[in-house]
């Protein structure tokens, strides 16, 4: 009776989300061109069939599972699209971004659904810890093949395959959350020792090595940060030591502060953080940019279709939530912000249910890549901390965010369903 119930909580809020996506839609296009968009109809039809499919894979596949985690992914994923697509004009030259991001949304949704097929018990994940290290170490150093490797915007994070380019670190966060779950449920009794032998910190120096490898020979801080962050919050549920937290931030400012010494990229990066004023037409324009555009909205916005978030440079990836401040306000961005702590919140209400540790520690380790991934890449936009370049989840133009995001929200709905079977709240 609880999963039904459940699922038609969920099933509603799809239904609402599809309408706020749609009423968005159609908003911008009237602020555009005065119109209602001519294909407003097909578009509310497709944006429910794809949301359908989830609703019914998860009524199908993991009955018990949270109810508001695909919606609000639904909501975030729709407004972004509409921001996309609003923001598609100045795209035209190089293909429609529109009907890409549509496309990809149509794969992570897919993804979603193959991951609860394939993925029958979260448990059985923990068998495949070292596998799954294997891969996310792969994928992590996949960019510095000298074939396959891209660098864009200074940072080394592409791999191109012919005509498909993709961020392998998108998915190698997935499997490397996997893994640190698994190792550290195995040893957590040995990892909280009051003395603790020294060589059971090697996996705080090898995720240390790691994470300064991608700061170093990748460039990208933010990915950095994220998988260092990812295993120092993990070793802490675990242990419940607040000495990793403490040596974690010691480790990663040091390497950091090394990082700012012997590269001229994580030094501009830092410099246009602390004042982007002189450099206003080079490397602090997007960041001033953002600045206008937010200022520019101020409480509720200048309207959908009524702005022009088009001069910030690389705004449907990096700074969406910069033209979403500006058309839709300190509400809007608000709004944003509540839906990624409700998701954030629903994460860890899953790992607090579940009893068994792996399980645990897996849906902390998968909220903390979401949670923080939105926070950095808000926190850059607003000047908070430096610019990175990950991207904002669900909301953000970029396939291999997509498609990761969804593969990892399958994983938290099915954590959730197999703490309600545990529970006795699913009946055959």
């Amino acid at each position: 009776m609880i999963a039904l119930a459940r699922r038609r909580t969920e099933l509603g809020l799809i239904v609402l989300a599809s309408l706020v996506t749609a009423g968005a839609f159609a908003l911008a296009g009237l602020g555009e061109t005065a119109t209602l968009p001519a294909n407003i109809v097909p578009f509310l039809a497709l944006v429910l069939a794809l949301l359908l499919v989830a609703h019914i894979a998860t009524r199908r596949l993991a009955p018990g599972a949270d109810a508001i985690l695909l919606p609000l992914a639904a909501l975030l994923n729709g407004i972004g699209y509409v921001f996309i697509a609003r923001l598609d004009e100045a795209a035209r030259d190089e293909g429609s971004l529109a009907g890409l991001q549509a496309i990809w949304t149509a794969l992570g949704v897919g993804a979603f659904v193959a991951t609860l097929l394939v993925v029958r018990r979260a448990r059985d994940l923990r068998s495949y810890k070292y596998l799954a290290m294997m891969v996310g170490v792969g994928l992590l150093m996949l960019p510095l093949a000298p074939v396959l490797g891209k660098t864009l915007n200074g940072a080394r994070i592409w791999v191109e395959l012919g005509p498909i380019g993709f961020q392998p670190g998108e998915f190698a966060k997935i499997a490397l959350a996997v893994f640190f779950a698994g190792y550290l449920a195995d040893n957590r009794e040995l990892l909280g020792l009051t003395a603790l032998h020294p060589k059971y910190l090697g996996p705080v120096i090898v995720a240390w090595g790691a994470s300064l490898m991608v700061m170093f020979f990748q460039k990208d801080l933010g990915s950095s940060l994220l998988f260092f962050a990812l295993f120092v919050v993990l070793l802490w549920v675990a242990t419940g030591r607040a000495l990793y937290v403490l040596l974690g931030a010691t480790l990663f400012g040091g390497g950091a502060t090394i990082a700012y010494r012997s590269f001229d990229h994580v030094r501009e990066r830092v410099s246009t953080w602390r004042n982007p004023w002189p450099e206003y037409r080079f490397a602090g324009n997007q960041v001033l940019e953002s600045w206008f555009a937010l200022a520019d909205g101020g409480i509720t916005g200048t309207g959908l279709g009524l702005g022009t978030p088009t001069r910030i440079p690389v705004v449907e990836t990096d700074f969406i939530f910069a033209a979403i401040g500006e058309e839709l306000g300190l509400l809007g961005t608000g709004a944003i912000l509540i839906a990624f702590l409700l998701m954030i919140g629903a994460g860890l209400r899953i790992a607090i249910r579940t009893e068994e540790p792996f399980e645990k520690l897996l849906a902390t380790g998968l909220t903390t890549l979401l949670g923080l991934q939105a926070f950095v890449i808000i926190a850059g936009t607003t000047r908070l901390l430096p610019l990175t370049g990950v991207t904002l989840p669900f909301v953000s133009y970029g396939g291999s965010s997509l498609l990761g995001n969804y593969i990892l929200l399958a994983l938290l709905v099915r954590i959730s369903d197999d703490g309600a079977k545990r529970r006795g709240e699913v009946t055959s």
